[in-house]
């Protein structure tokens, strides 16, 4: 769908989106043939102006039959333009209209870019593979017009488009399935970020055992799909900013448990246990593509799970990277043992102040948080608050989880230095504090757990059933907020 910016309404719209505040509605003036009658249509479909409310109906405009569709929000409220763009769009997106049109005469230049951006979110779906798709049930929109907001939208529109891109490239990773998306078909999806700005180096299986990285390889040996380690580096600052701040996604592109295999019914699902590394990615696209000034590096550990003669048993003990000896109790907690490898390497190389990883990472976080939130784990507060902070600005929301000692001691294996899962109880918590006993001292840390947000079994506000692309909009602000001044 494109974006566009007009002074006036072009002649062939058919779908015309007003946006109103309660305190504006009453004497809010359309610019229409009647705006008395808009007024009175309303009022018998009980629309108020009361933030969430909408409304489509029919009205003749011009000699032609068009929609008209109203929105309520609450006044200054960012996610709440966001959500009105994404329904504007739900509301037409196959309805055989084709040039939307949003009048902005009362909206600010920065509402009116986040009610753009909300529509362009909303608009992204896959029907790639869906080959009997009826007519009615395809999208028609090809166009969304910003009317009469203040010339400023067309400063301010470039960034949101690049965040929105981000955010397209994650949905369209976590949504493809694990015969089209694997580490190395990953790689290849992302190497258009060159493109952009972005450096990529890509490391192999061979690379990753010169390195030592036993505990990520030993995921990986059941497959027939070699793992990866896809890295992705972009300095909007000229040098200026001396280390980056550095994302770590784990990239499990499909999960079958490996020999502790998980239940038949949903593994299909499992496609998107890859969504830490699809966030990065979709990050890094948003970063590059609106010349962040900011020094970051994104990480992305790929590997894909099976269960074959090969594959690694419960009770063998892997080597990290960092010298660290695991027990693998159970063949199903492999995101850690992925991030392990990939966080001590970034840190290596690397040498950052700041490491935060993403993760599906565990479904004792859904049981905690359902999801509304992805659970926050951090050594630092400060950290934490930012993030959080980040969140909701974003909507992509945080809640913070405890670490510490009690819960440490947990992991402690009677054969090596650590095992990969604990007792039942506190199972997001004590992935974490396995993850966190491969982060060096002084290494500002923040943990992500990810795995109630990247998928959604129904429509959201931004997002079509299916990928949500959380994440990116939270780490993009977050640089926003912390690197960029």
């Amino acid at each position: 769908m494109e974006i566009r910016f007009a002074g006036q309404r072009p002649a062939d719209a058919d779908v015309l989106g007003f946006i109103v505040t309660k305190s504006s509605w009453d004497g809010f003036v359309f610019p229409l043939e009647s705006s008395d009658a808009a007024h009175a249509t309303a009022k018998v479909a009980r629309f108020e102006g009361a933030a969430g409310q909408s409304f489509l109906y029919f009205a003749q405009e011009g000699g032609k039959t068009i929609r008209i569709v109203l929105l309520a929000v609450a006044e200054g409220d960012a996610g709440d333009y966001q959500k009105a763009g994404g329904e504007l769009i739900a509301k037409v997106q196959t309805s055989g209209a084709k040039s939307v049109v949003l009048h902005a005469e009362n909206l600010s230049a920065k509402a009116a870019a986040e009610t753009a951006y909300g529509a362009t979110l909303r608009n992204w779906r896959i029907d790639k593979y869906r080959t009997k798709l009826s007519e009615t049930s395809k999208p028609s929109v090809t166009s969304l017009t910003v009317v009469g907001a203040p010339a400023e939208f067309t400063t301010l529109w470039p960034s949101y488009a690049a965040i929105a891109d981000g955010v397209a490239l994650t949905k369209e990773l976590v949504s493809e399935p694990a015969n089209i998306i694997y580490p190395e078909s990953f790689v290849e999806r992302c190497q258009h970020l060159a493109d952009l700005g972005v450096e990529i180096t890509v490391l192999d299986d061979t690379e990753m055992a010169k390195l030592g990285m036993g505990a990520l390889l030993g995921v990986a040996q059941g497959s027939r799909k070699p793992a990866r380690m896809l890295v992705m580096k972009w300095d909007g600052t000229g040098g200026a900013q001396e280390k980056p701040v550095v994302f770590v996604g784990k990239g499990v592109t499909f999960d079958t448990g490996g020999i502790s295999i998980k239940p038949a019914a949903g593994m299909e699902d499992m496609k998107w246990d890859m969504g830490g590394a699809g966030a990065v990615a979709g990050t890094m696209k948003a970063l590059a593509g609106r010349k962040a000034k900011a020094y970051v590096v994104g990480v992305c550990g790929l590997v894909e799970n099976m269960p074959d003669g090969n594959a690694q048993r419960p009770g063998d003990v892997v080597t990290s990277m960092n010298g660290q000896t695991i027990e693998v109790i159970n063949t199903d907690a492999e995101g850690r043992l992925v991030l392990c490898d990939a966080l001590h390497w970034a840190q290596e190389t690397y040498n950052p102040d700041t490491i935060i990883d993403l993760a599906t990472l565990t479904g004792a976080i859904i049981i905690s948080l359902g999801k509304e939130h992805a659970g926050l784990f951090s050594n630092d507060d400060g950290l934490a608050a930012k993030l959080a902070a980040a969140g909701i600005a974003t909507g992509d929301k945080l809640w913070r989880m405890p670490i510490g000692p009690a819960y440490d001691k947990l992991i402690d294996s009677p054969i090596a230095d650590i095992k990969n899962v604990g007792p039942r109880d506190a199972g997001s918590i004590t992935a974490a504090q396995f993850l966190g006993r491969f982060i060096k001292d002084g290494v500002k840390w923040a943990h992500l757990d990810i795995a109630g947000t990247v998928w959604a079994d129904k429509d959201g506000p931004t997002w079509a059933k299916g990928a949500t692309g959380y994440g990116v909009k939270l780490l993009d602000r977050f640089v926003a907020d912390n690197y960029e001044g």
